[in-house]
């Protein structure tokens, strides 16, 4: 029984060298190797094709590199062999050392050469070594071939007296009964088997992120503990294929655990009010991590359940967060908006020209504070609006006390023209004092138009010719009140008990007529100085020089030569300006 296990390892450790030489060794499509212990040392001999070039020097790195990986227990020696198909013997050997800090140590003829040296290997040349090595070969007669693609050399048989006990002896193949799962019973094997039978239902039954978190990790130490089982173990392909399984389910469990978790910082981060777009962004994208993976478990997984659950709810949270993004970016492009239409309000107040002007640059800058008030209290765009309005507040203010400046002084403007026009129409009707009454209005209001209005240069140019015209009217105004006067006098004067005179005034002079009644009776006097008649009471002695100085005073007050006339025609009477 002994034998057996020995004969098993040692192929175990044959077949695990001639797949990596294989592996290593690009030169060569066939390579065989066997393994004996021969009295107490390990004899591994590899076999090529006689067509192949091979480093030898390589071929013995290459074991050396693999028996470097089995830690030796004590001290032992091991021998390296070359040789090429249908030859009886080697044709180059190496001797390695196996200490117990687990390297491997070259050997010469005479010497021990470090790991970090070269391999150094010897030659079998001359007939006497062939005839040593021919008895040292024997005992690899007897072990079965590992290829069939070429056939091996044939040998003596030599039974190996080597037990199982000289196996473990030997440190290479004590370490790899030693290694898990190779000769002993697997309970990584068995707990992996039982865990991929009750995992379905185990993660079927979890109603929470917590609960998945205790399966995944039951699954992944399941896992982890089965890469302990070594390559060349006759389980090792089982291993791997229970380790694909419970990692797989691992993986997807982790998925959701990870989708669960996104949805838990999502649910937090909403507890706040957002700041800004890009904030409800993140948001929208966190949901959407969420919802992924879980969208991808098929109805026939075992997530299934779960899953359902989770997904309802975390898409109306998306959809919330979806449509309070499209809120927030109706509000920041009436944000964006009013900023463009205050760069409009700024240009028109830069180059108002008129009231119209003023007016637009007004009503641009309504437009802007109206878009910023209606921007509600809970958009994310509320603070910047309201720093905006405590810019463009004070703006609209300032433009919209120009307008109304404007717009005065427009309206005082135009209350002048029309003023002037009226005092125009007084003056061609000779109502000279409605005249002067109309100029003075017209000259007062166009001196009223403020100096910073763009119509107080237009009103400056009507002072001087308003002015002239009120003079003017005051001027006629004066001739007209001296003319009713010396009516007056004139009045007065022809009229005493009887009409004594008629009168005509103009612009030059006063003509006065005597009536000829007056005449009648200045002759009769004349005619009859001493009969008096009661009924016209008229003593015309001097009345007729008197009649004449009152005219001469008349025609002096108001600058006006004057011609008294009689009843005929003839005149009796003149007095000439400067006479």
């Amino acid at each position: 029984m002994k034998v057996a296990v020995q004969q098993e390892d040692l192929q175990l450790l044959a077949k695990t060298l001639q797949e990596q030489l294989l592996v290593e060794v690009s030169t060569a499509e066939v390579f065989e190797v066997k393994c004996v212990v021969n009295k107490g040392e390990l004899m591994i001999l590899t076999q090529h094709a006689s067509d192949v070039i091979v480093d030898a020097q390589l071929i013995f790195a290459v074991i050396e590199e693999i028996l470097q990986s089995l830690a030796p227990h004590k001290e032992q020696r091991v021998q390296c062999f070359l040789r090429v198909f249908g030859e009886q013997l080697p044709y180059t050997k190496c001797f390695l050392a196996l200490k117990p800090t687990g390297g491997w140590v070259a050997e010469g003829d005479e010497e021990v050469i470090s790991p970090s040296s070269s391999l150094t290997y010897s030659p079998l040349i001359n007939e006497s070594e062939e005839e040593k090595e021919e008895e040292l070969f024997d005992p690899f007669a007897d072990v079965p071939h590992l290829s069939a693609s070429k056939p091996g050399f044939q040998v003596k048989p030599i039974l190996l007296g080597a037990a199982l006990m000289g196996i473990i002896v030997l440190g290479g193949g004590a370490y790899l009964l030693t290694r898990p799962c190779v000769m002993s019973e697997c309970k990584e094997i068995q707990n992996a088997k039982e865990l991929k039978t009750k995992s379905p239902q185990l993660m079927r039954h979890a109603k929470s992120e917590k609960e998945l978190v205790a399966v995944q990790q039951q699954l992944a130490t399941a896992s982890a503990d089965l890469n302990v089982i070594p390559s060349w173990s006759p389980r090792y392909q089982l291993s791997q294929e229970l380790k694909a399984s419970l990692s797989g389910r691992a993986e997807k469990i982790n998925q959701v655990v990870k989708a669960l978790q996104t949805a838990v910082l999502a649910t937090q981060k909403v507890q706040n009010p957002a700041s800004s777009l890009e904030e409800l962004q993140s948001r929208q994208h966190l949901w959407r991590q969420a919802i992924a993976p879980l969208e991808s478990i098929s109805s026939s997984s075992e997530l299934y359940g779960l899953v359902q659950g989770k997904l309802l709810n975390y898409r109306v949270r998306l959809h919330a967060v979806n449509q309070q993004i499209f809120i927030e970016e109706k509000w920041l492009k009436k944000l964006t908006a009013a900023k463009g239409v205050a760069v409009a309000a700024e240009k028109r107040e830069a180059a108002a020209k008129s009231l119209n002007d003023w007016q637009k640059a007004q009503s641009t800058w309504l437009v802007v504070i109206n878009a910023l008030n209606t921007i509600p209290r809970n958009s994310v765009g509320y603070q910047e609006a309201q720093k905006l309005l405590v810019d463009y507040k004070p703006k609209l203010v300032l433009v919209r006390d120009r307008a109304t400046k404007e717009q005065l002084a427009v309206k005082t403007y135009q209350q002048a023209l029309s003023t002037a026009k009226q005092a125009k129409v007084y003056e061609q009707q000779n109502q000279w004092q409605a005249a002067a009454i109309y100029w003075e209005q017209a000259l007062q209001t166009a001196k009223k138009v403020p100096q910073d209005s763009l119509y107080y240069t237009q009103a400056q140019s009507l002072i001087e010719p308003y002015s002239a015209a009120l003079k003017q009217a005051q001027e006629k105004l004066q001739v007209v009140s001296s003319l009713q006067q010396t009516r007056t006098d004139l009045d007065k004067t022809c009229i005493n008990g009887i009409r004594i005179c008629t009168f005509s005034i103009d612009n030059a002079e006063i003509i006065v007529r005597l009536t000829p009644e007056y005449d009648q009776i200045r002759q009769n006097n004349l005619a009859n100085p001493y009969s008096k008649n009661s009924d016209t009471a008229v003593d015309v002695t001097n009345h007729l020089q008197i009649l004449r100085e009152a005219l001469a005073v008349i025609g002096e007050n108001a600058n006006l030569s004057l011609f008294l006339y009689d009843s005929q025609g003839q005149v009796i009477y003149t007095r000439t300006l400067g006479g």
